[in-house]
């Protein structure tokens, strides 16, 4: 089965994912499906207008030792960011770009890797457009197609999917209709898929 793969790029949790994900599925040959999204506005339906862990505080304290331990355990860099939460609208448009084109999960890897081991403001086109030069991309026309009003209203109807199939953090995991969520359930997720 595939693993529907849902993130948002100024999730924590999410950046530990995005960086294992593809390997650890390519070991249980369980195809993946990217499905970057806005968790704002499903936050926002809560009364929510930032992040779980800025409204409670011991739970962000509890987050960032976490991610801390976490990014080490896996060998992965890791910066806390200087600003949280970050941006990750523009990036989410940039990465429907690459889904149609073939280039999302190395972009995704890239802004994650900007965000949360470098302290990159992924908000900025100046930081998103050097990361699609690097993969070869033309910048502008990137740009033009990710602020497209189709692309936008795809995100749109991409969040409004999340919502409508229980999806309420990220990262979740979806095989078929069974919802796991948090980077601690990705590798029950590629279990329960294969």
């Amino acid at each position: 089965m595939e693993l529907e793969f849902w993130y948002e790029f100024a999730s924590t949790y999410s950046y530990l994912s995005v960086m294992r994900t593809e390997k650890l599925a390519a070991e249980a040959g369980v195809p993946i499906r990217w499905c970057p999204f806005l968790l704002g506005p499903i936050f926002a339906e809560r009364g929510w207008e930032t992040s779980p862990f800025n409204i409670y505080p011991e739970r962000g304290r509890y987050m960032w030792r976490d991610v801390a331990r976490r990014a080490a355990r896996h060998g992965l860099d890791f910066k806390r960011p200087s600003v949280f939460p970050r941006n990750g609208l523009l990036a989410a448009r940039v990465a429907l770009v690459g889904l149609e084109q073939g280039w999302c999960p190395e972009f995704t890897r890239a802004v994650f890797h900007a965000a949360f081991a470098e302290d990159r403001e992924i908000g900025e086109w100046e930081v998103l457009s050097e990361i699609v030069r690097s993969l070869e991309r033309d910048p502008e026309e990137v740009h033009a197609r990710a602020n497209a009003p189709g692309n936008k209203a795809a995100l749109r109807e991409r969040t409004a999917t999340a919502r409508a199939r229980g999806i309420f953090g990220a990262p979740s995991f979806l095989v078929g209709d069974e919802l796991f969520w948090g980077d601690d359930r990705l590798e029950e997720a590629l279990a329960w898929a294969s």
